[in-house]
C-alpha cells in the first residue's frame, strides 16, 4: 500500500508542473503535491486503477487544463498577439532585369 501511495505521489509530482504551471525553479512542497492529487482525483483520476493508467491519468490532465482555460480571461481586443521586431525583405539589385524565362520542359 505504501509503494501504492508513493508511485502516486511521484506521478503526480511529475505532473505537477503542467497542471499548475510553475513559474519558479522551486520544488514542490508537500502539501502543492496532495493538492495536486485532490485535483487529479477530481478530475476523474482513479489512483487506484492500474489497469488503465496512464490513460486515466491522461484524461484527467486534459480534463483539468480545459478547465483552467476556460477559467482564464478571454482575450476580447480583436487583435491577436503582440509580434515585436522587424523585417527585410530583398534587397536593389543595379543591372539589367530580364523578362526571359527558358521552356521549363524542353527535354519532354
Amino acid at each position: 500500500m505504501k509503494s501504492l501511495i508513493n508511485a502516486v505521489a511521484l506521478t503526480v509530482a511529475l505532473a505537477a508542473p503542467v497542471v499548475t504551471f510553475a513559474q519558479s525553479n522551486q520544488p514542490l512542497t508537500r502539501e502543492q503535491v496532495r493538492q495536486d492529487l485532490i485535483r487529479m482525483e477530481q478530475a476523474g483520476y482513479n489512483p487506484s486503477d492500474w489497469m488503465h493508467y496512464p490513460d486515466n491519468a491522461q484524461a484527467a490532465l486534459k480534463r483539468i487544463s480545459a478547465q483552467q482555460q476556460a477559467a482564464a480571461p478571454a482575450d476580447t481586443s480583436g487583435y491577436g498577439t503582440s509580434v515585436e521586431g522587424m523585417s527585410q525583405s530583398g534587397q536593389r539589385t543595379e543591372g539589367v532585369v530580364s523578362s526571359y524565362s527558358p521552356p521549363i520542359y524542353q527535354h519532354n
